[in-house]
Formats: structure tokens, sequence, C-alpha cells
């Protein structure tokens, strides 16, 4: 994906006067786009491990750039901008989460009252490690994917994610406990053998 095109608008800083030349701009636009190149993957990746839907993924990660471009002189003046632009997708992905369920429930009620039920779970079914993250909370899942996924040491995870350490390695212990338990102690060995 490119950059996007930024409007006129977006490119004069605020305290500028409109008639005077603003070169402070195109430096700003610059980083911008240095920034955009370098972590837009690594953000959809991010988006995609958190929300379980790639389809929503680069629009996800290419809003949080957005929104990290209207408040880009804070962001690059930020002790860690990856750290911020982390956290930024993190909560995006928290609100589009709490959006599916709102809307996942409507239709359950919706479906419910039809008499074309079935119960119990698809036994056939195999769980896999998306199917298994998608099932923790999302604390858990965004320290997980940062720690593991990502390999983010304890530290750069408590950054993106606006908690302490401590907090960091009681979720993350937690939700590798629940992904052993839903996915068997192999699989998820697996897993923590990665962000060490």
């Amino acid at each position: 994906m490119t950059p996007p095109t930024l409007p006129m608008s977006m490119n004069t800083p605020r305290s500028a006067a409109p008639a005077g030349p603003a070169p402070a701009t195109g430096d700003a636009s610059a980083e911008f786009h240095a920034f955009f190149e370098r972590h837009h993957a690594e953000l959809a990746r991010l988006a995609h491990l958190l929300t379980g839907e790639a389809d929503a993924a680069d629009d996800l990660a290419a809003d949080a750039l957005l929104a990290l471009w209207h408040r880009w002189d804070r962001v690059r003046g930020a002790e860690h901008p990856v750290a911020y632009a982390r956290g930024v997708v993190a909560n995006m992905a928290r609100g589009r989460i709490r959006s599916t369920v709102r809307e996942r429930r409507r239709i359950a009620l919706f479906w419910s009252q039809r008499s074309e039920r079935t119960d119990g779970p698809d036994v056939a079914a195999v769980v896999d490690v998306r199917q298994a993250l998608e099932r923790l909370p999302f604390r858990k899942r965004a320290c997980v994917v940062l720690r593991h996924a990502f390999d983010l040491s304890e530290r750069d995870t408590a950054l993106a994610l606006g908690i302490s350490v401590g907090t960091v390695k009681s979720q993350t212990s937690r939700g590798m406990a629940e992904l052993q338990r839903h996915l068997g102690t192999g699989a998820a060995d697996d897993l923590s053998g990665r962000g060490k």
C-alpha cells in the first residue's frame, strides 16, 4: 500500500501564516512518509493478529496511520514513536472488536428466534492458533501477540499498550496458559519459544 496523498490543509502547520512558505512542512511530510513505509506492514500484521480479520487489517493500519498523521508533531516528538503507533492500532482494534461483538449479539438475537438452530459445538472443527488467540480477552491477546509474534520485550510491550511491565508479565503468562488449554502443550510451547 502506498502512503495516502495528504490534503494541503494537512500539510500546513496550524501555527504557520497562510501566505508564507513552511519549510518544516516538507520535513514533517517526508518523515511521516518514511515512517509509513517502514511500519505500515508491521502495523497491519498487528491489526490482523489482534482482530483476526485479514481483510480489515490493512484498513485498520491505514486508519491508525492517518490518526498518527493528524498528531504527527506529538508522535515525532515521542520517545518511542513506534510504541505510540502500536498503541493506536491496539486501541482501534479493541474498538473494532467491541463493535463486532455488539453486532454479533444483535445477529444472534435475531437468529435465535428462528427455528433452524443447531445445538452443540462442531466437533470436527480444528482449532488453530488464530482461533485460539481470538478466544483470549483482548489484553491477554495483545500481550501474547506483541511478546511472541512481534518479539517485543516486556518493556516495549508495556509502552505500546500503556500498561506496567508487571501487567505485561502476568497477562502474557495467563494468556499462554489459556493458549495451552486451547491448543495443547506442544503448540503453545512452540509459540512461547519465540519472544524470549
